[in-house]
């Protein structure tokens, strides 16, 4: 019981900070770092885990640089803490991208490693599904159906829970699961037939 009102607590804690920086006070952000930190390094460590050996961006750098742009971008007006997660994804998305475009990482196979989007759920079965491929699948899937689209970016890059994706984008956690199982097929498809042309 008392775990679930710590929760509420710093959800609102959250909520009331975020909208307080969108109104202009620059000491919100600050306040706000060590309440959604300990996510986005977990979100950030699961990036890293995923990236290939000798990977030289490290999860504080990448916490750090969407705290940079955060701060750089001005007074974002962040509804609330799955907004804001949700715009983190999206950062650290971009962060990861531009990192492995800027290393010449375009090539599929060798010794990329697979793509787990999921406990045990492989979205390639082959080697080779990277970074730039899940991003440029993603891409392509945003135009065919939007909204399922979404839901990979806050799981996939966000690290967030079938509840909190489903609070952010206001549906049922059912209504996640479903997409989420439908998103995997579709990128699965799209990665392998990326592999095989690659």
């Amino acid at each position: 019981m008392s775990r679930a009102i710590t929760r509420n607590t710093v959800r609102h804690q959250v909520t009331a900070l975020l909208q307080a920086w969108g109104s202009g006070d620059e000491t919100a952000l600050q306040a706000l770092t060590p309440l959604v930190e300990p996510h986005l390094r977990r979100v950030a460590r699961t990036y890293m885990r995923r990236e290939r050996a000798g990977q030289t961006l490290q999860p504080t750098a990448l916490v750090n640089e969407v705290y940079l742009r955060l701060a750089d971008s001005g007074h974002v007006h962040l509804r609330d803490r799955a907004h804001f997660f949700t715009l983190s994804a999206r950062l650290m998305r971009r962060i990861l991208v531009d990192v492995a475009r800027a290393k010449g990482n375009q090539k599929r196979g060798g010794d990329v490693r697979r793509v787990s989007f999921d406990e045990g759920l492989v979205v390639s079965t082959e080697p080779g599904a990277d970074l730039l491929a899940v991003d440029e699948a993603l891409a392509a899937f945003v135009t065919v159906d939007p909204r399922r689209a979404h839901v990979v970016e806050l799981r996939f890059f966000g690290g967030l829970t079938v509840a909190e994706t489903a609070e952010a984008l206001k549906v049922s956690p059912e209504t996640v699961m479903r997409d989420w199982k439908v998103a995997k097929v579709w990128l699965a498809r799209e990665l392998e037939k990326g592999h095989r042309h690659g």
